[in-house]
């Protein structure tokens, strides 16, 4: 009877690991940045001597053709597989909640909002 119960609950724990590995979306909060500069725009803007603010900078080199990232608050960036997500130029160079299914270093957003 011990040895069952010891199995079932070893069965258990295997599967809630298994569903917790597979979790649909997590919320992190963090920035929207561009491939081009990552987590910090500093050297961008200084190289357009000072004029450009996070969002400009964003913007600009998305415009130029770099793709839009998520810098999460502890610095890791992250790659945006739905490039066409309407919230990633509305918070472009800004700190937003992004809701997302976070698979190693890219992303798929289903959700932005404003970062309290």
């Amino acid at each position: 009877m011990k040895r069952t119960v010891r199995i079932l609950g070893g069965f258990g724990m295997v599967l809630g690991i298994a569903s917790l590995a597979g979790a649909a979306n997590t919320t992190m909060t963090g920035k929207i940045s561009d491939s081009n500069c990552g987590a910090s725009h500093a050297k961008s803007i200084q190289e357009h001597g000072g004029k450009l603010t996070d969002r400009s900078c964003t913007q600009a080199c998305v415009k130029g053709g770099a793709k839009y990232v998520f810098v999460s608050s502890e610095g890791k960036v992250y790659n945006i597989s739905n490039q066409d997500e309407s919230g990633l130029s509305k918070y472009a160079g800004e700190n937003a909640k992004v809701t997302a299914d976070f698979s190693s270093d890219t992303i798929t957003v289903s959700k932005i909002a404003a970062a309290k």
